[in-house]
């Protein structure tokens, strides 16, 4: 159950990440109300993660989803570049999460 909820925090991150680029630096209320949201729910997922998970291999999975994920809303919502390198570095933060979670414990 740990690790759905670091999933969904991952998740969490990735939306408190994309609002922030939406809130047009906090002017966009709407956009800044959903990225204290996002936040607030993300830091209180990770929190219950770590009470089985270990605090390194939650925080580097955690922010590897963030990571990833964001890197994918940036390549296809906002046009960012999809060119090898990136892609490459993207895949291999992917297999070093799943590289984490299957040598914790």
């Amino acid at each position: 159950m740990s690790w759905i909820l670091l999933f969904i925090a991952g998740a969490f991150e990735i939306g408190f990440t994309t609002c922030l680029k939406l809130s047009d630096n906090f002017s966009n209320v709407k956009w800044s109300a959903a990225f204290f949201v996002c936040i607030i729910c993300s830091f209180l997922f990770l929190n219950k993660a770590i009470q089985t998970i270990p605090l390194g291999t939650a925080y580097a999975v955690w922010t590897g989803i963030g990571a990833v994920g964001t890197v994918l809303m940036g390549i296809f919502f906002y046009k960012e570049p999809a060119d090898f390198w990136r892609l490459f570095f993207v895949f291999l933060l992917i297999g070093s999460i799943i590289g984490l979670k299957m040598v914790s414990k």
